[in-house]
């Protein structure tokens, strides 16, 4: 299935596609106080429609994800990062995707704050 996402503003817009049942809640610092849900997906499965110029960078702890957000909604629709084999992989906040019944999603609890 194939999904659109953007920034609270509309700045940063993109569509991701695959099969959207399980999603990440993970309770580190980060995590928790944005509130993130995140499927990971490979990175070709999300294509960014908006120049990704526009986007700010944060990354903390490791470091093993970038999370991309808007400058001037700060909202974070998408991370970059690569998963335990090194296959480039794409974050989704699928609370910044139209359209989703996030009640209806299997939430994975991940204990974030142990890492």
């Amino acid at each position: 299935m194939k999904y659109s996402g953007s920034c609270h503003c509309g700045a940063t817009r993109y569509t991701v596609e695959g099969d959207l049942q399980q999603v990440m809640e993970c309770n580190c610092s980060h995590c928790s106080r944005k509130g993130y849900l995140l499927w990971f997906v490979p990175r070709q499965q999300l294509n960014v429609t908006t120049p990704e110029t526009n986007l700010a960078t944060y990354t903390f702890n490791k470091h093993v994800i970038k999370h991309h957000f808007c400058p001037t909604c700060g909202c974070a629709p998408f991370g970059y990062g690569k998963d335990r084999t090194g296959v480039d992989t794409a974050a989704i906040n699928v609370r910044c995707l139209e359209d989703v019944d996030i009640s209806a999603l299997d939430k994975k609890q991940v204990d974030g704050r142990s890492f």
